[in-house]
């Protein structure tokens, strides 16, 4: 039974590496990268009848507060929850957990980052079902780990553990510990010996047990998410998030509180699961032509192949090139090989630091 179930979805990234189509007020989870809908629209539509509206919190930047409840017009206002700075995922899943407590003591919550891809959702709900299930009749905290297809650098691991217990064909292990991202020949060995997983950023436990692990292992964050849950639904509730908010403890929720928890799971799932890291990614989310050219907008080719190629304006021609990036914006263009094209985030630094129209950059 799903009646408890609440759905967090992290949505304050700021998408560096979609430079030029990302920027402050319209970063990576506000873009239309794969299909015509926002990755943020698409990770709600994701959920189904999973959970209602009313049981979805988003928590993201105050510069997009205001276009996350465009997107999502059927959460309730105060469901979108505004960082005034970003101080990583502990605060944010901690900060939404006491919001959903406030409202339902026995919440469960499963955590979804905003800018996934994510296919046969059928499938990625039976999952969140089950894993929902495990941490409400055991507790703990859980990890939903996805198959790995290709030894991938670019992603951090879970090592599996013992066999906890079965829901139909979902199976529970223990967590035996997040890897960081590793080099090639490791991540060869970590496909080769079929005990890791990728570390889909995807959880779910109850909101007590998040907030019981924070106050054990993060006692100051703990402190400053009390304060502001104190301060929920009163007069002062802004004044007490524009103080408290910049003095929390930036830290991941891997790190500062997985990690160390008492007691953590993992499930495997078998979805085609993507984070679209980069423009080069997209390559396995547009259909790409004869030559390999994986193209949005308006775009014409000539012998010219492997190219990711996207306008969300002008016409781009290109003509005897191969495997680069080419993006182009109102006001911005964007040519990188594809396998540098992790390297955006150094253009958007080389701007700021240029004092460049602001609006262009983050």
């Amino acid at each position: 039974d799903a009646s408890m179930l609440h759905a967090v979805i992290m949505a304050g990234g700021s998408g560096t590496r979609f430079w030029p189509a990302s920027r402050r007020e319209r970063p990576k989870q506000f873009l239309t990268l794969a299909t015509d809908t926002p990755l943020l629209r698409m990770t709600f539509e994701r959920l189904g009848d999973l959970v209602p509206p009313e049981r979805v919190w988003v928590v993201t930047a105050e510069a997009t507060a205001d276009a996350s409840r465009e997107v999502l017009p059927e959460l309730p206002a105060g469901n979108v929850l505004a960082e005034p700075v970003g101080r990583n995922t502990a605060a944010c899943v901690g900060f939404a957990a006491h919001a959903m407590l406030s409202e339902d003591p026995d919440a469960i919550c499963i955590v979804l980052p905003a800018d996934h891809v994510i296919g046969q959702e059928e499938r990625f709900r039976s999952a969140m079902v089950a894993g929902g299930r495990v941490v409400e009749r055991d507790g703990g905290l859980l990890t939903f780990g996805v198959q790995p297809t290709r030894p991938e650098t670019g992603y951090g691991y879970l090592e599996v553990g013992q066999e906890h217990s079965r829901d139909g064909e979902w199976v529970v292990h223990r967590l035996q510990r997040f890897v960081e991202k590793p080099d090639a020949e490791r991540a060869q060995r970590y496909i080769d010996s079929a005990r890791f997983l990728w570390n889909a950023g995807i959880f779910a436990w109850r909101a007590v047990d998040l907030l019981d692990e924070i106050r054990r292992q993060l006692p100051e964050l703990a402190t400053g998410l009390d304060r502001l849950a104190k301060a929920i639904g009163s007069s002062e509730a802004d004044a007490v998030l524009a103080e408290v908010y910049p003095t929390l403890p930036a830290t991941s929720v891997d790190f500062g509180v997985m990690e160390g928890a008492q007691t953590c799971w993992t499930m495997p799932v078998d979805f085609p699961w993507s984070d679209i890291g980069s423009w080069s990614a997209l390559a396995g989310e547009i259909p790409g032509d004869s030559s390999d050219n994986h193209s949005r907008g308006r775009i014409h080719s000539k012998d010219a192949r492997g190219n990711v190629l996207v306008s969300t304006g002008p016409v781009v021609s290109v003509v005897g090139v191969e495997n680069l990036v080419v993006v182009a914006t109102a006001d911005a263009v964007l040519v990188v090989p594809k396998d540098e094209a992790q390297r955006v985030k150094e253009v958007v630094e080389a701007l700021r630091e240029k004092g460049w129209d602001l609006s262009l950059i983050h």
